[in-house]
């Protein structure tokens, strides 16, 4: 049996940016609930947080696209 990685692993794919940016967006809500940033500004928050993310670096408007794919699949 396999063990799963560890969340600390970041590989450059989009699963694993996906998974970081979902983390990085819950860690902001919780700590900042009334922040007051648009969907957008708090996007390009994030992507300052996870800006060393290899998917985000090399494939930066793919990137993108997943963070909008994952905001409309969780009704963010």
């Amino acid at each position: 049996m396999r063990t799963p990685p560890s969340s600390n692993q970041v590989f450059n794919n989009a699963d694993s940016f996906a998974l970081a940016f979902d983390e990085a967006w819950k860690r902001h809500s919780h700590q900042h609930p009334n922040h007051g940033l648009t969907s957008e500004q708090k996007v390009e928050l994030i992507f300052e947080q996870i800006s060393d993310h290899p998917f985000l670096v090399q494939q930066a408007e793919m990137a993108r696209q997943v963070a909008t794919f994952r905001l409309r699949l969780l009704g963010l």
